[in-house]
């Protein structure tokens, strides 16, 4: 079933974490200190993320060379979903050529801090860390035979660059798989 993505208010704070990646290395939000940042949440099973991982790995190459840090975050349930394990996780960051780090949340309070409802589900924010767009990748969905390219994130990218505003109107909610809550843990808008 395909989940929506909430829509997390624009001029939203960037939420601060700090992750470990399927390795143990860390990231967090200080090292985005005065710099855009790109957060989306993915995971490795799910059909709608599988579907961009090739583009979205091409995407975040091109945003990274423009000044945009990138980070992937997963927070699925791996006692239920153990496809979506740190181990998993480097497989596929390999697989697709990742240049960028991919985290586990394994709390779920990242996921909840952002409002992340499914994979994929992205999030800007400029270099005064604000929220300036979320939404989809791109129209693309599996099984429509829409093509995969990344426009509607990447103008947003090229606009916020160039200190434009993005229109709402451009910003469609991302739809997904739903990210896998451990029991008990869901928030109440999923």
């Amino acid at each position: 079933m395909s989940v929506p993505s909430t829509m997390l208010d624009l001029g939203t704070k960037l939420p601060e974490f700090t992750l470990p990646d399927y390795d143990g290395n860390t990231a967090s939000t200080d090292d985005f200190k005065g710099k855009p940042v790109l957060v989306i949440f993915i995971c490795n099973h799910c059909p709608y993320v599988k579907h961009i991982a090739d583009k979205l790995s091409e995407r975040a190459r091109e945003y990274q060379e423009k000044g945009v840090e990138v980070v992937a975050i997963s927070a699925n349930d791996i006692n239920s979903y153990p496809q979506d394990s740190p181990e998993k996780m480097r497989q596929f960051a390999e697989r697709h050529n990742f240049s960028f780090p991919y985290l586990y949340d394994e709390s779920q309070e990242v996921a909840k801090a952002y409002k992340a409802a499914c994979t994929p589900d992205p999030y800007l924010f400029d270099e005064n860390h604000e929220l300036v767009y979320r939404g989809q990748f791109d129209g693309a969905r599996p099984g429509n035979n829409v093509p995969v390219t990344g426009e509607d994130l990447s103008e947003a990218v090229d606009k916020m660059l160039q200190g434009e505003s993005i229109p709402e109107s451009r910003q469609q909610p991302s739809v997904g798989c739903s990210i896998k809550w451990k029991p008990g843990n869901a928030p109440d808008y999923a």
